[in-house]
């Protein structure tokens, strides 16, 4: 396998967009690492830079330590996973992962023995002579995989692979793809804008948005300490709770003032959250995500209670959603499964202070602290 390293890379269009605005990052050998953004942040255009199938405006690319920007696709010794699997329909599926094989003029034994071995692997052994209309969405997306898989290229690149997918088969070829990657101890870099996808398969992720890295992290450092607003409330479902105010305090407690009407108390910030001391009487963004939300209860007699008017109930098996309106802000709470008021009442939920993302409402960045 091989590592993968972008210097600078910036693609501009003719028209003047700047579809990738200068992205620097390493994959080290056997990582699987994951571009994630939405729709137009520049994901698919950098991965199709890597592959060849774009020209980099500026920057170096290189695999393996030898830069690649003047190396056609066919001599990078990569193989592409596309989002609409791209198999020939008249081939069968031993033909579609023999083709590539074939037209590199690798030996009739040397052809057999990878074409066997990708649909041992992949469990394709007795779909071997179906064409693809004979199989299901899943299956094929397994024969795109296996057709990359036979290259034995030194890097795989995989483009949205299962976005064409309904959800279960989603779930079950994420876990192929993961599996596959354990066993192959393959380098990859894999686009996705489902954000699930890329906290469950990434080692680390690369947050895009608008051409721009915002963040290069793991999974759950990603999570827990996110750069910006926008990141925090990318990753993660449901998304992040914002709420936007003005930190004030109550003798040695501290509250944000969010309409005038509404006050959520945050507690003794000066011993759980010093670093917002500096934000008192200025205007600050909090950030809550849903999962730290908790009913009420004696079980947490310490931590600050708020109160907000549930709208809407959304159960979803062993855990509920709650959408409540706190003040002039909507905001979901993530809790087990129970009974609950009727729609209009008010529920109590209290939750750690600690778990409080801070953000500067002007910058948008985190409010820097000790954790």
């Amino acid at each position: 396998m091989a590592t993968v390293r972008l210097d600078n890379v910036r693609k501009t269009y003719d028209h003047g967009k700047v579809a990738v605005a200068g992205a620097t990052f390493e994959v080290a050998d056997g990582e699987l690492l994951v571009l994630v953004g939405p729709s137009g942040c520049g994901k698919t255009t950098l991965l199709r830079m890597i592959a060849g199938l774009e020209t980099a405006s500026s920057g170096t690319i290189a695999i393996d330590g030898r830069v690649v920007n003047d190396v056609p696709p066919r001599e990078r010794d990569i193989a592409m996973v596309f989002q609409n699997y791209a198999l020939y329909p008249h081939m069968s599926v031993a033909e579609n992962l023999a083709f590539g094989l074939k037209l590199r003029g690798e030996s009739p034994a040397e052809i057999e023995r990878r074409v066997h071995a990708a649909a041992e692997m992949l469990g394709l052994k007795e779909m071997l002579q179906r064409r693809p209309r004979q199989l299901s969405g899943g299956q094929r997306q397994r024969v795109a995989l296996g057709r990359a898989l036979v290259r034995e290229p030194k890097v795989f690149l995989l483009d949205e692979p299962l976005s064409n997918l309904d959800a279960k088969l989603r779930l079950s070829m994420r876990v192929e793809i993961a599996r596959l990657h354990r066993r192959l101890g393959a380098t990859m870099i894999y686009v996705t804008h489902d954000q699930i996808e890329a906290m469950t398969l990434g080692q680390r992720i690369v947050v895009l948005n608008n051409g721009e890295i915002l963040q290069i992290d793991t999974p759950m450092r990603l999570y827990e300490r996110p750069v910006n607003i926008f990141v925090a409330g990318f990753l993660g479902s449901p998304a992040m709770n914002f709420l936007h105010g003005t930190l004030r305090t109550a003798g040695a407690q501290a509250q944000l003032d969010i309409d005038g009407a509404t006050v959520l108390p945050l507690g003794d910030l000066q011993s759980i959250r010093p670093e917002l001391s500096n934000y008192i009487n200025r205007r600050i963004v909090l950030g809550l995500r849903p999962e730290h939300l908790h009913l009420a209860d004696s079980a947490r007699p310490n931590e600050p209670v708020l109160r907000a008017q549930l709208e809407v109930v959304e159960p979803v098996g062993n855990e509920v959603f709650l959408n409540l309106r706190f003040g002039t802000n909507e905001i979901v709470a993530r809790v087990p499964s129970q009974s609950f008021p009727p729609h209009g009442a008010d529920v109590a939920l209290s939750f750690p202070p600690q778990d409080l993302h801070a953000f500067d409402p002007q910058t948008g960045q985190r409010v820097p602290s000790g954790r």
